[in-house]
């Protein structure tokens, strides 16, 4: 007969008893398997889920292990959003009708309990009580055509670096053009000057395979850039402010989750490093820790369209005298930011003050 009172033990397997008492009540609570259950909380993990709940808690994170826990009629799931790992069982659970909810890292990281009860089924189970902390799931096909068009750019660089290394090899211009490049990918060398050594046959058709490689991802970006654009809303409050577009707007994403402008400032990684020492302070330039695609995406924008925008103008007038080149567009980037971050936490079109 099972003792009704025992303690639930989380084992190597996953195994536990039926009847069980929580860490978190003094209720007895009796989990069948041909029951509802009600509500869920999931460890996810690249191979496995661990649920908080079931008298087998240990599921692969695959279609047989989606089953096998619906097969418990839970009516919500509580899971922490682990990137990649999440989304397809977030998506699948969704669509058969459980309700799913997400609890951010940050909020999670403050409710755990350190002393000893750090692991998956101990995390499983916070996740169960956590539901008037989560937030419901939404797929976002915008993020992930920003990650792909992302994923692009860094290509895109790598083979223009690439490229530019080999016409170093070959010849006195490194410089790439569109007109240049079709030529090169057709392996047209007619009107290029060319250095006769030794390695210059192999290096010309690495010129010709990179040329063309480099013309095809960027048409890849015009189409992913085009359908980011089409995600974006034409109403989006983003797009009020002077120099930001739709491509910028979707790249941006949702900044809600940074209760402070200086948090997300952080995150762009825009944030000045200052040391102390005493009565002497002394400036480091910025941190350049966080999203290096945001960063240079504000850094850009600043350099490029600080004159349309009336409140960059302001500060470029202000600062021109004491700050001078990249310090002074960083300075503007920074402001950008904030501006952004203004505008989209309080979701009010932008003002010139």
């Amino acid at each position: 007969m099972v003792e009704t009172l025992s303690e639930a033990k989380s084992s190597a397997t996953g195994v536990t008893n039926p009847y069980r008492r929580t860490e978190h009540c003094d209720k007895i609570h009796e989990y069948r398997c041909d029951k509802e259950v009600g509500v869920i909380g999931i460890d996810v993990s690249k191979d496995y889920l661990i649920t908080s709940r079931g008298r087998v808690r240990k599921y692969e994170n695959n279609l047989k292990g989606y089953e096998e826990i619906l097969d418990m009629k839970p009516c919500t799931i509580v899971l922490e959003p682990t990137g990649v790992y999440s989304i397809k069982p977030s998506q699948y659970f969704k669509e058969k009708g459980v309700r799913v909810l997400q609890v951010s890292p940050n909020v999670l990281s403050r409710e755990k309990e350190f002393r000893g009860k750090k692991t998956d089924f101990y995390d499983a189970e916070k996740l169960e009580n956590m539901v008037d902390k989560a937030k419901e799931y939404e797929y976002n096909p915008l993020r992930e055509l920003v990650t792909l068009y992302l994923f692009l750019k860094d290509i895109e660089t790598k083979y223009k670096n690439r490229l530019k290394r080999a016409l170093f090899l070959v010849s006195d211009n490194d410089k790439i053009s569109k007109e240049r490049l079709e030529k090169l990918a057709m392996g047209d060398f007619t009107q290029e000057e060319l250095y006769q050594l030794e390695y210059t046959p192999l290096v010309l058709e690495e010129i010709k395979i990179l040329a063309k490689n480099l013309l095809e991802i960027q048409e890849r970006l015009k189409e992913v850039r085009r359908m980011i654009e089409g995600q974006v809303p034409q109403d989006h409050v983003l797009l009020t402010i002077p120099g930001v577009g739709k491509l910028a707007a979707g790249i941006v994403g949702d900044v809600k989750r940074f209760p402070k402008p200086e948090s997300f400032v952080a995150y762009c990684g825009l944030d000045p490093v200052v040391e102390r020492s005493g009565r002497a302070v002394i400036s480091r330039g910025i941190s350049k820790r966080g999203n290096k695609y945001l960063r240079s995406l504000f850094y850009f924008l600043a350099e490029m369209n600080y004159s349309r925008n009336p409140t960059l103008l302001r500060f470029y007038e202000s600062h021109k005298g004491r700050l001078r080149g990249k310090k002074l567009f960083t300075a503007l980037a920074r402001k950008l930011a904030r501006v952004v971050w203004s505008v989209w936490y309080n979701n009010k079109p932008y003002e010139a003050k």
